[in-house]
């Protein structure tokens, strides 16, 4: 599923969740590189539900969102296209 971010240098987030929720890939488009290289990697395996737990409401600078906020809303969104 293809997400497109709000208030982030990313321009969109690709995620692929199976039917256990579990995160299989995450691919950001744009943004700074090794930090969603680094956010894409750290979700993987994780559930939906534990990766948006631990990074919403994160804010970068004086942002009132984040790359991690914005995959956050992004898995929120996926699971409800699981529903």
């Amino acid at each position: 599923m293809e997400y497109r971010t709000h208030g982030t240098c990313s321009q969109a987030i690709l995620v692929e969740l199976n039917q256990s929720h579990v995160i299989q890939s995450v691919e950001f488009v744009g943004g700074c590189s090794g930090n969603t290289q680094g956010v894409a990697k750290l979700v993987q395996g994780m559930t939906a539900e534990a990766a948006i737990e631990r990074m919403e409401g994160i804010r970068c600078g004086s942002k009132s969102t984040s790359c991690p906020d914005q995959l956050a809303q992004a898995l929120k969104l996926a699971l409800k296209e699981l529903e």
